[in-house]
């Protein structure tokens, strides 16, 4: 389970009242109910610090960036390179040009793909994946190895929904170019061993990406202390606004990669004859980027700064433990994942209903999850279900709401018998 970081912002349970009025959305009503929001690893609500942030830059500040001698222009350039500074602090990147601002991980996946990959990659070259990646860490990998000729090999996962570190170091061979695997499953919650698979897959000379959509918004991330060479994180997923993300490249890598798209800003010059391309990460930016997503997602990661990783942790762990432990009692409910390292995330099964029956009719009492396969059908395939029923926790949510959960799935076993 998450361990508690030993530095802590000195909030205690109590504060958990003042946390959830910084979000505005918590305090509505879903069909006569409080609304319970557990669906969070498939989007995050949104602080009134965030929401400030872009509306404050739509009222007072809109103006394209790096572009204008105006004030307007240079303010936002300001402010959008500051929040790439912080993006940088967040990672503990080495230098802020590492940071590339992208749509999400899945943009920032299909730019690692399109760019390093497509340049590097030849027949005979192989990609390792493991079992539980999400479609966007499958899909773009799948396109590439198609039309250079390259395989895409799988590292096993257990019917723990672990990864075994043995299984994964058999998979790697002298032909492994490209290794590229999650930090946190998406459906299961498990936390993979990053650190270990980044060393073995440096022994064997392969370059790794790591997709840390999942990681991001419930753990500290080092990007220098974990050895990845690529690492991928969603705004949205961390209480920033949709449509904005990171990819963090290691600089070297960054410099020799070709560009991913061609546009305004990514360039040096320009002439029918040649254009020569602006370093990184302008390189990678090409024509007006989400300006107000940057400046919120720079806001994101403050507020979670303020909240600090001791009481995220700390509440998440007793979510997650709660949640086990109550699950447990209801009848017929069956869990899919059982890793002993995992983020607060439950998915689960029930006999003889469907997992959208269980999400419409939890929705009646105001509670809010996911249902179906989670973009990762490879794992529902493993577990041979067709969807599941999955929770995830945020550090706003309660363990009442838990309970709430809970009561629901109880009224749905009597619906069903």
């Amino acid at each position: 389970m998450l361990k508690t970081a030993a530095r802590s912002s000195g909030r205690t349970a109590s504060d958990i009242r003042s946390v959830r009025d910084d979000f505005p959305i918590l305090q509505r009503q879903v069909r006569g109910k409080p609304l319970v929001y557990l669906d969070n690893a498939a989007t995050s609500q949104k602080p009134s610090q965030v929401i400030e942030t872009l509306s404050r830059y739509y009222r007072s500040q809109n103006a394209n960036i790096h572009r204008g001698v105006y004030y307007l222009s240079e303010r936002a350039t300001a402010d959008y390179e500051a929040a790439r500074v912080r993006a940088q602090r967040f990672l503990n990147a080495a230098q802020p040009e590492e940071v590339v601002f992208v749509r999400g991980a899945t943009e920032a996946i299909n730019l690692v793909v399109g760019s390093y990959g497509r340049s590097v990659l030849r027949s005979g070259d192989e990609v390792l994946i493991s079992a539980m990646e999400h479609h966007s860490n499958i899909v773009p990998w799948q396109i590439l190895c198609e039309a250079v000729g390259a395989r895409l090999r799988v590292a096993p996962i257990d019917r723990a929904g672990t990864l075994p570190v043995d299984e994964f170091e058999r998979a790697l061979s002298p032909r492994t170019k490209i290794v590229a695997v999650v930090h946190v499953s998406n459906s299961l919650g498990t936390i993979n061993p990053v650190k270990q698979l980044v060393s073995l897959a440096k022994e064997s000379g392969a370059v790794v990406l790591v997709d840390g959509a999942q990681a991001a918004p419930h753990m500290q991330v080092d990007v220098q202390q974990l050895g990845c060479d690529f690492y991928t994180v969603s705004g949205h997923k961390m209480y920033a606004p949709t449509g904005i993300g990171l990819l963090y490249g290691r600089g070297e890598l960054l410099e020799a990669m070709p560009p991913y798209q061609g546009g305004g800003e990514m360039i040096r010059s320009v002439a029918f004859e040649k254009t020569t391309y602006a370093p990184p990460p302008a390189k990678f930016e090409a024509g007006t980027p989400h300006i107000a997503g940057a400046l919120g997602l720079g806001a994101a990661i403050e507020y979670i700064e303020q909240i600090g990783w001791g009481f995220i942790h700390e509440r998440e762990a007793s979510l997650l433990e709660h949640a086990l432990e109550r699950l447990a009692t209801v009848p017929g409910l069956r869990f899919v994942g059982s890793a002993r390292e995992r983020a607060s995330v439950v998915s689960f099964v029930m006999d003889g209903i469907h997992a959208h029956d269980i999400g419409t009719i939890v929705d009646q009492e105001g509670v809010a999850i996911r249902t179906g396969h989670h973009c990762t059908q490879p794992v529902m395939d493993f577990f041979r279900v067709p969807a599941t029923a999955r929770a995830s926790f945020a550090f706003y949510n309660t363990l009442d709401e838990v309970d709430v959960l809970v009561r629901a799935l109880q009224e749905a076993r009597e619906v069903f018998g």
